[in-house]
């Protein structure tokens, strides 16, 4: 790729940084986003109540790159960030990635092709760019992405996440269609009751088949990942591993097709 070519300009996007307490990390994915020349309508940067010295950072960076700060007295979660800084974005398309991710130089074209999708198709409510694993249940769409499909007798419990907190390309509308995030609860319980409601409304996602080469997720000693799951969920012993399958299977699929929440 060449990127001594002139800014690729998108204006129809905003793009929207959650941030809590990794002013480095985001300076990388800053200077990331300037080196592959992208530009965008608008970046917001919407702020967890970080510490006095990552705030005095952010301000320093706000200087720099002339990104909208949107800040928090106080610590509320996840679900809070994403509601406060999606509701000030105006175009019709966010670009929604989390601080600790750093855009590599195949993205600017991925996410060409993705925007291109969403003009063109209006079913398709999100465009992913990252995951830890592939999707169980996809088919080809075109453009080097694919359709994650979902059916209530899928067997891998991952057929949830059609959606996921990590990057992603998603209409402005996205919150009236599937409501607001749940606010109060830890960060993975947030993303988790995201992928209820986008389930439950029937909403459809592509993701880029090279998922895995847009973006680095960096999480350093200085500004380590700041979510914490229980060791049962991760655990790989076996009796686990399937009690824990089967407690999903079901819990999933109550809460898709039977639960009112």
């Amino acid at each position: 790729m060449d990127l001594t070519t002139e800014y690729r300009g998108f204006p129809t996007v905003t793009l929207l940084i959650t941030h809590f307490n990794r002013s480095g990390s985001l300076e990388k994915l800053l200077q990331a986003i300037e080196r592959l020349k992208m530009s965008f309508v608008e970046i917001i940067v919407s702020d967890d109540a970080s510490g006095q010295e990552h705030l005095a950072r952010l301000h320093q960076l706000q200087n720099k790159f002339h990104f909208t700060l949107i800040g928090a007295q106080k610590n509320s979660g996840l679900g809070n960030n994403l509601n406060k800084g999606q509701s000030a974005v105006n175009t019709p398309y966010t670009l929604y990635i989390q601080e600790d991710f750093v855009p590599m130089d195949g993205f600017p074209q991925a996410f060409e092709a993705a925007l291109s999708i969403m003009e063109r198709d209006k079913a398709i409510d999100l465009a992913g760019f990252y995951a830890y694993s592939k999707y169980p249940y996809l088919v080809d769409y075109g453009s080097n992405y694919s359709l994650k499909t979902y059916r209530p007798w899928y067997t891998d419990t991952n057929k949830i996440y059609q959606y996921s907190d990590h990057p992603h390309l998603r209409r402005t509308s996205f919150l009236e269609k599937f409501g607001k995030y749940k606010e109060g609860i830890k960060s993975d319980k947030t993303e988790y009751q995201m992928c209820i409601s986008f389930l439950k409304n029937k909403g459809k996602a592509i993701i880029h088949r090279d998922f895995q080469s847009l973006l680095k997720q960096e999480n350093t000693l200085l500004e380590p990942s700041t979510v914490q799951r229980a060791s049962w969920r991760q655990s790989k012993n076996p009796f686990i591993a399937i009690v824990r399958s089967l407690y999903r299977q079901v819990k999933y699929n109550y809460d898709i097709h039977i639960s009112s929440r």
